[in-house]
């Protein structure tokens, strides 16, 4: 029997479960650990999606001086992109000469990911990684190169493991994809 989740009217399907995610994490920081071990790297963590995935993978980063910010980026409105990125809350870490991974719940379109590397490249990062614990190759429709990539997807709507659903559905510890 397939598992499924009902968020408001639509139903999920269980796709991955947490056990393999939890495995893309180790790999994806052992990646990071071994490229950034003498960088002292900022971890910028995109909200909200990406809490789940910043928490889980700075439990497995040894790098010493590594530190974490947060920014908030909204491109969603219920299943679709809204093709328009609204910066909501601000870098206020000096990142000037400094290493940066941007952590990342989803990459799908890019187009979140392009306008917080212009407004980076503003402030002069020494250089800037992406880490994305999802990512949707078929979807990309920026040049935006995935640095340190967990799982890659197929181009279906998603949620857990930090992302949602109109709010509803980050808290589950797998992933699933829409059916209906």
């Amino acid at each position: 029997m397939d598992k499924t989740v009902k968020l408001h009217d639509k139903t999920f399907r269980l796709c991955i479960e947490a056990e393999e995610i939890d495995r893309a994490v180790r790999r994806v920081a052992r990646e990071i650990n071994r490229e950034m071990a003498n960088e002292r790297p900022l971890f910028l963590s995109v909200l909200n999606g990406a809490f789940m995935f910043t928490s889980d993978l700075l439990k497995e980063i040894t790098v010493e001086g590594t530190t974490v910010a947060f920014v908030r980026l909204a491109s969603y409105a219920g299943l679709s992109p809204t093709g328009e990125v609204k910066e909501l809350l601000g870098l206020t870490e000096g990142i000037a000469g400094r290493s940066v991974v941007i952590v990342e719940d989803i990459v799908d379109t890019g187009s979140s990911l392009a306008y917080l590397l212009k407004v980076l490249e503003g402030h002069r990062p020494r250089r800037v990684k992406i880490a994305a614990l999802f990512y949707k190759p078929a979807a990309l429709t920026r040049d935006i190169t995935v640095d340190y990539a967990g799982i890659a997807l197929e181009n279906d709507f998603v949620v857990g493991r930090g992302l949602d659903y109109d709010g509803l559905g980050r808290n589950l510890p797998d992933l699933y994809t829409l059916v209906s």
